[in-house]
């Protein structure tokens, strides 16, 4: 099996012992270790595919106990560069009642957002599945240019490139500067997921039907539409398939958006499926992996924060027979 690498960010979540107050009103907090692009590497690699996560971390504490969480997890860590520059970055969660969050950032900046274009090494993307990234590091740091030589290797290398915008308005200057950098992203991605709480800010479309103009431009071949407990639909430019929400009890959302395109993007690797292949793609394949990553989000939403409540294939394959 090929690898998938991701790159971006990863940081510590503070998660709040209790629900349903806010932030200000949190007592105590769980740390765990976060991040999307960290959380898809993991899920990917618990799941038993070969992934690697690109990022730097601060020479502190908490980078020391992320890599152990993502290395625990299966994930190839060697390309987590060091730095004394600055610290890792931290986010503290409020968790409402329907287990829905709220977050306080501290990065200001933190350590991956000063990873170098010039650090990112051709070599990393040889005979890689794919990359995938998200838009909390495209901000007006050197890591915005690092992603774009990761994505221009794996391009080069005829590798698959998966876009999760993953809006965080509270780390932008301005709502306008996220939409912006994401639209100026779209278009290297040959599979886009995006969720019906972002689609009309990124887009300005209220419908998937009238986006879809807009996110199949450039590489585009997916178009994954999440709409977290009414299911997700997977659109090619000629068809469309849904499968319906799964019905369970909420105790944190954290990293579910991440688990989702995690196991979509597991499948896709199992079956090595090339970019020129995916708008090809069957109803019914688009469906089973629709299927399976819709499961596999349910799953996680079930448990606190977001890597540890991942399930390894055996336990997911459980899951989906018993439910």
């Amino acid at each position: 099996m090929k690898k998938i690498l991701a790159i971006g960010e990863a940081l510590i979540d503070f998660i709040p012992s209790e629900k349903g107050c806010s932030l200000k009103d949190v007592v105590s907090f769980e740390r765990v270790a976060g991040g999307a692009p960290a959380n898809v590497g993991a899920a990917i690699a618990k799941l038993g595919g070969k992934a690697g996560f690109i990022s730097q971390l601060g020479q502190d504490a908490f980078g020391d106990y992320i890599i152990e969480v993502l290395q625990q997890a299966g994930v190839d860590t060697q390309y987590i560069l060091r730095t004394t520059k600055a610290g890792t970055g931290l986010a503290f969660v409020s968790l409402k009642s329907d287990g829905n969050r709220d977050f306080s950032f501290y990065r200001n900046p933190s350590a991956d957002l000063l990873m170098q274009p010039e650090q990112v090494e051709e070599d990393w993307f040889k005979d890689c599945y794919g990359l995938h990234f998200c838009s909390v590091d495209l901000v007006d740091f050197p890591m915005k240019k690092a992603h774009k030589k990761a994505i221009e290797y794996m391009i080069k290398s005829g590798g698959v490139v998966s876009f999760d915008p993953n809006v965080r308005l509270p780390l932008w200057p301005t709502a306008d500067a996220c939409r912006d950098a994401i639209l100026e992203f779209l278009p290297y991605a040959h599979v886009i997921k995006i969720s019906d709480e972002e689609l009309e800010f990124i887009t300005g479309y209220q419908t998937i039907e009238e986006a879809k103009a807009l996110l199949f431009r450039g590489n585009a071949q997916l178009v994954i539409y999440t709409k977290g407990g009414d299911g997700a639909e997977v659109y090619t430019k000629e068809s469309m398939v849904s499968v319906e929400g799964r019905k369970v009890e909420v105790i944190d959302t954290t990293g579910a958006g991440d688990s989702f395109i995690g196991a979509f993007l597991y499948k896709l690797l199992a079956a090595d499926i090339r970019a020129e292949a995916l708008s090809s793609l069957s109803g019914e394949i688009l469906k089973e992996y629709l299927n399976f990553a819709n499961a596999y989000a349910a799953y996680s939403t079930q448990g606190k924060g977001a890597i540890g409540s991942y399930a390894t294939l055996e336990e997911i394959e459980s899951y989906i027979k018993n439910s």
